[in-house]
């Protein structure tokens, strides 16, 4: 037997396990002490009732012989792709039902789609990144090079001729930085790519937070991008399904490579490879796209938004250079009087008991920034923002 050396070539601590470890510690040893997490991007609002009830009547289907589903399509069942196509429609964006294929969550096909391109790519991700898009590609051996995000450039790098790459990541609103491109930068990506035979691998998790016009809510609004992206997003962000699970992937009909069909050879990976996603839960995910799942999404949506406006207020009032906050849960902090990374995050966790994420794990341009989630519920937030205020003005 031989193990997948590669595996070498990762840390072996994913990130947010080390800060859920440094968290925990903390509390053992301060049992007297409540810690408040703005670390991890986990929801926390329950699901929708439209949801909760598409959900039961689920159930139910499957309880009685004429309506009970044993094994779905692997590209997911129409009634839920329909759904997403409306979604896309109702943003401008045409989209072929055969061209949606309905996943357990972003983050797998984010991994899983690689299986459909050679270990020969170079892949481009920018940095801070991410850790899932540089450790599966690292597992599987693959060259990784960096696209520099810093504060110069806002965290949003652009193309540079003088770099060739053949599958690049891009997340906007971005992950961990919260930073979004505008439609023209993405233009430049989407050239980019069409001029280099390379494919864009577009993270549009956190599309739902977009509130400017001028911003993309997914890859397919800018021209030529049908011929050089494959989108993915998910419900985990958009409608609380972090523990549910549904996601989905836009490959479109015109992406080729050396005479395949990435649409075609993505479905045929499927098909050996996933037996697709319950019945129970697409049945869920399809409410949401009803006109009163939509409506009690986007108050749960306004929930986090609001969230997100009292961290960046509070690092207005403290005079702290930050990306995010508007259009994206996340708030990117540059650490105050130059600490670095996890300096900060004890310096926090000792001093005001919040648990953020620490910019260094998202890679070497992450160092001396950290990340805060407006995903707490709204107490936890502002206690916390009150916390941080009073440390950081002593």
């Amino acid at each position: 037997m031989k193990l997948n050396t590669n595996f070498k070539n990762i840390k072996e601590s994913y990130l947010f396990a080390e800060v859920a470890n440094r968290a925990a510690a903390y509390s053992a040893a301060n049992p007297d002490k409540k810690v408040l997490k703005l670390g991890i991007g986990d929801v926390t609002l329950p699901l929708a009732p439209a949801v909760i009830s598409a959900l039961h009547s689920a159930v139910d289907d499957m309880s009685k012989q004429e309506t009970f589903k044993g094994y779905g399509p692997y590209e997911g069942y129409d009634f839920l792709r329909e759904s997403i196509r409306a979604y896309y429609k109702s943003n401008g964006v045409d989209l072929g039902l055969n061209e949606i294929f309905v996943s357990d969550g972003a983050k797998s096909d984010l991994g899983n789609i690689l299986d459909i391109f050679s270990k020969d790519n170079v892949i481009l991700v920018p940095d801070p990144v991410y850790p899932v898009y540089v450790d599966t590609n690292l597992m599987a051996g693959r060259k990784v090079i960096y696209a520099c995000a810093n504060e110069g450039n806002g965290f949003l790098p652009m193309p540079d001729k003088k770099i060739k790459a053949d599958v690049i990541y891009i997340c906007s609103p971005n992950n961990p930085t919260g930073a979004a491109y505008t439609k023209s930068q993405l233009k430049e990506w989407v050239d980019y790519a069409n001029e280099n035979g390379a494919v864009i691998l577009y993270d549009a998790a956190y599309e739902c937070f977009i509130t400017d016009d001028s911003l993309a809510r997914s890859i397919f609004q800018i021209e030529g991008a049908k011929s050089c992206a494959i989108e993915f997003c998910s419900f985990s962000k958009t409608a609380g399904f972090t523990g549910t699970r549904c996601g989905y992937t836009i490959v479109p009909e015109k992406l080729e490579a050396d005479g395949m069909n990435a649409n075609k050879t993505w479905l045929r990976r499927q098909a050996t490879k996933f037996n697709g996603v319950p019945y129970i839960v697409q049945k869920g995910a399809a409410a949401v796209f009803t006109a009163q799942g939509q409506k009690e999404i986007q108050q749960n949506l306004a929930y986090y938004r609001n969230n997100a406006k009292l961290i960046a207020h509070c690092m207005d009032e403290l005079n702290i250079w930050y990306t995010g906050g508007k259009n994206s849960p996340y708030i990117w902090l540059k650490c105050p009087d130059g600490m670095g990374s996890w300096e900060f995050f004890d310096y926090l966790l000792n001093g005001a008991q919040v648990v953020g994420t620490p910019g260094a794990g998202f890679g070497d341009n992450g160092e001396g920034f950290f990340r805060l989630t407006a995903f707490g519920s709204a107490e936890v937030t502002k206690e916390a923002v009150s916390r941080i205020k009073s440390l950081l003005k002593k």
